[in-house]
């Protein structure tokens, strides 16, 4: 056995930004570096962490944690689209080991998943299907959130159980880091909205997603003029989380709470949960190094956009 981790963030908007050429390049450089990370490492299993924006679950049924026995790709923001080559098997296995952990979680036979899962496996392998895939969504766009001391919890036990299959498996935590992009909350919410959120419109049409990727659009259009009303990237608190992910103790993030990070960094911060996990689960199996890592606020995506490649020792 061995395992490795590849984190990043996501953004809907790498292929939509008006990013100026030394970014652009910076970036292209950064995943080129994820690219050969990835073809050096050779796993043969992916097992990813990774969030939905209310495409694959909904509040009319919200777990804090899912697996996937099956899974497809919507293709929502020009990502590919499609079922994924998830072996049933492997990820029946996890589950079982979590739910023997003491950690509840939810499993699917069916799961929905969108860019917050595909967007790494396209742009390092550039085929959602190169690899077998075990996807694990953790909730973190929808209130309330669990502790970070389960999210801990559960990279621990699918560690653990990874740790003991005969396979090189590539954990890829999809998410963060700090941001705060347009996405309807439920205590806000009007009435469309609320539909949308609990999943009352059933999938949307072509119309309502070129509508709402749009919207996206144009707000990240504004937040790099300064102009739009959300919250502010925080990258202080960016590297403080990536500072304790490297040190190989995650327990100071055991105190963070959520309303905290919502507070500091904004909803969408917890996406972050997905790198804790992965992070968790390698250090289950060993002492660390990360190899790698990059940090920049990117307001054109609006994210604190990061990305690390880690090894055992």
């Amino acid at each position: 056995m061995t395992l490795a981790l590849l984190t990043t963030s996501h953004s809907p908007l790498l292929e939509f930004a008006d990013l100026d050429k030394q970014l652009s390049d910076e970036l292209e450089g950064e995943f080129e570096t994820a690219r050969k990370f990835v073809a050096d490492y050779d796993a043969d299993l992916v097992v990813n962490f990774g969030p939905d924006h209310y495409n694959g679950f909904f509040y009319n049924l919200m777990p804090a944690f899912c697996i996937g026995y099956a899974a497809t790709s919507i293709g929502d923001y020009g990502s590919h689209a499609g079922p994924l080559d998830v072996p049933a098997d492997v990820a029946r296995g996890i589950a079982e080991a979590v739910l023997a952990a003491e950690v509840d979680i939810a499993v699917s036979l069916q799961m929905e998943v969108d860019h917050g899962a595909v967007q790494p496996m396209e742009i390092v392998y550039g085929d959602i299907t190169a690899k077998p895939f075990v996807p694990i969504f953790i909730n973190s766009v929808a209130p309330p959130f669990t502790p970070l001391t389960r999210v801990r919890r559960l990279g621990e036990a699918i560690g653990t159980y990874l740790a003991g299959l005969d396979r090189r498996v590539l954990m890829i935590s999809s998410g963060g880091l700090s941001h705060d992009p347009p996405v309807p909350r439920i205590a806000t919410a009007n009435e469309a909205q609320r539909k949308m959120l609990l999943g009352e419109n059933g999938t949307p049409t072509p119309e309502a997603r070129v509508a709402r990727q749009q919207r996206v659009i144009d707000t990240a259009k504004a937040f790099a003029a300064g102009i739009a009303d959300i919250q502010e990237l925080a990258p202080d608190w960016d590297r403080r989380l990536m500072e304790i992910l490297a040190s190989g103790d995650l327990s100071p993030l055991d105190s963070w709470s959520p309303d905290e990070m919502t507070r500091i960094a904004g909803n969408s911060s917890h996406e972050v949960r997905t790198w804790i996990a992965g992070y968790a689960a390698l250090g289950a199996a060993g002492t660390y190094t990360v190899q790698h890592s990059y940090y920049r606020p990117i307001k054109e995506l609006i994210a604190g956009f990061g990305l690390t490649t880690v090894v055992l020792d």
